[in-house]
């Protein structure tokens, strides 16, 4: 066989063998890519995103639409030329399988974590779009987990209503850190709660739950490096009570990134005129009961949704502005905002015509 010849064959086997491994070698990594965008002032599947009952609401017409990002599921394997080819793809990012799956989550994991955090992102929501209004909102501190294994385990529940820690009134959940911490590891601690089944009777029935009971707790130490502080393997949150009845129906999406668009949907429901002035504004990020805005994940696939979907406007987070201004779609204006005041200022200026005042994203 002439040397040219064997050398040329040479290279082809090289290259059926280099295809052949890039297709059948998995390599660690997932794949993110856009997802849908909903408005929270429209319909969804057929019914209303956000529907209110027992106030007074008004009809909304513009988008104030939220923003999703797809990602490849757990058991997902991808091979080196999916991996290269989404790499090289503008509407796609390629990932550490990690960064999704952290600690070898299954799919099953992360779907009941997705799900936890867009519940409770549609109750910060409603909070923070009232407290904007000013409409007084009922809250107490719960306990919102309990760790396995912990000294709590059978004694507190979730969704007990820690009522005081020692007989020092519970205001907020971080008291509850900070009254067990002011004890050495393996000194008792006393609860006086709220058990959660008399607080959600009380709650379904519109009265105020007043049987509280006292729930002795032996402190543990922590698992910290250098001093150890006592702790009983709680995390506590937040319970409310609305005046009314808001509902978010929305299926299939998980996570807590929609919660400033469901807090300015809310808004815009219950105040005449239009928030958006019927302009396109699409946005994302976590929202707190003070209406403080957050940072999300995956912001450059939100914001080529977005502007795939026909969006002219994107609120963003402020701490992802220098991400999202890296590589803005042509046509999207970002506009960077910190509280829900931030957005509705943003709002206002979209609605009368003044962008050039609009506090806009730029690079680094």
């Amino acid at each position: 066989m002439p040397r040219r010849t064997a050398t040329m064959l040479a290279s082809t086997l090289m290259l059926i063998a280099l295809l052949c491994a890039g297709v059948f070698i998995p390599v660690p990594y997932s794949e993110m890519s856009p997802g849908p965008t909903v408005n929270t002032l429209g319909d969804h599947d057929g019914e209303p995103v956000l529907q209110i009952s027992g106030h007074k609401t008004y009809e909304a017409s513009g988008h104030l639409n939220m923003t999703t990002v797809r990602v490849t599921s757990a058991e997902y394997k991808m091979n080196l030329v999916e991996a290269v080819y989404g790499w090289l793809s503008h509407d796609n990012s390629v990932v550490p399988h990690d960064t999704l799956y952290p600690d070898g989550k299954t799919e099953e994991q992360a779907t009941q974590e997705n799900a936890e955090e867009f519940s409770a992102s549609q109750e910060t929501a409603k909070v923070a779009a009232l407290k904007a209004l000013d409409i007084p909102v009922k809250s107490w501190v719960v306990v919102s987990a309990v760790v396995k294994g912990s000294p709590a385990q059978g004694r507190l529940h979730a969704g007990d209503v820690v009522k005081a820690v020692d007989g020092t009134a519970v205001k907020k959940p971080a008291d509850v850190a900070e009254l067990v911490t002011k004890h050495k590891p393996g000194e008792e601690t006393v609860f006086t709660i709220v058990p959660a089944k008399e607080q959600a009777a009380a709650k379904k029935e519109g009265r105020t739950a007043t049987k509280t009971q006292e729930v002795t707790i032996t402190t543990e130490a922590s698992d910290d490096v250098g001093e150890k502080r006592a702790i009983v393997g709680i995390s506590a949150g937040t319970d409310h009570t609305f005046p009314f009845e808001i509902d978010i129906k929305l299926a299939d999406v998980g996570g807590p990134s929609a919660g400033l668009m469901f807090a300015l949907g809310i808004y815009d429901k219950l105040t005449p005129g239009d928030l958006t002035g019927g302009k396109f504004v699409a946005g994302t990020g976590t929202i707190d009961d003070d209406g403080k805005v957050g940072p999300i994940g995956g912001i450059g696939m939100k914001t080529i949704g977005a502007h795939d979907k026909g969006a002219q406007y994107f609120l963003t987070p402020e701490d992802n502005c220098a991400a999202a201004a890296e590589d803005t779609p042509d046509g999207l204006t970002l506009v960077k905002v910190g509280t829900i005041d931030d957005a509705l200022g943003a709002l206002k200026d979209i609605r009368t015509g003044k962008t050039a005042d609009l506090p806009k994203c730029t690079k680094g």
